[in-house]
């Protein structure tokens, strides 16, 4: 099963504040929902929490420590990043999942080797107020396949760039 992280994060690696994001970008926005769009997506319980609703044609796997806590129908609960793929590699047998955030999850999945691409949109700014970031990662360990640079615009603040990595396996 292919496990891809997808994220938008600032030169500082920022990528929220207060459980918010830190720009709009519609642009971006688009190519998150094109790429995860009919995928079952992994998320922490502060990222579900934060969206503005549900995801159309998305199924959620949303991780938590609350023992009790219940996914909307049709969605699922994991207590573990583990737990997340075993459920979509045997119970759902899934052959992709896109691993959405927050700052927690990124960091458990990148520091323990647990994902094979990421897609990530590099905003063109920094962000001192920011609380939650996408943690540093060896760029020895990771290819990066393809970039497309999008300007600034008058829908756009910021310039930013999408990236494409696949993991680099000859660094092993």
């Amino acid at each position: 099963m292919i496990k891809t992280i997808v994220v938008a994060k600032a030169k500082n690696n920022a990528i929220g504040r207060e459980n918010d994001l830190l720009w709009r970008l519609p642009d971006d926005f688009q190519f998150f929902k094109k790429v995860t769009l009919g995928h079952v997506v992994i998320m922490g319980r502060k990222t579900f929490d934060s969206l503005p609703g549900m995801l159309p044609d998305r199924t959620f796997v949303i991780i938590t420590r609350q023992k009790d806590y219940e996914a909307p129908k049709g969605h699922f609960v994991a207590h573990s990043l583990e737990e997340a793929f075993e459920l979509c590699k045997v119970k759902l047998q899934l052959k992709q999942v896109f691993i959405i955030g927050g700052g927690v999850i990124y960091r458990e999945a990148l520091n323990r080797n647990m994902v094979d691409r990421m897609l990530i949109t590099e905003v063109d700014a920094a962000f001192e107020d920011a609380d939650t970031f996408f943690p540093d990662f060896d760029k020895d360990q990771w290819k990066e396949e393809r970039r497309q640079h999008h300007p600034k615009d008058e829908r756009h603040a910021y310039s930013f760039d999408y990236v494409s990595y696949v993991r680099d396996t000859d660094s092993f």
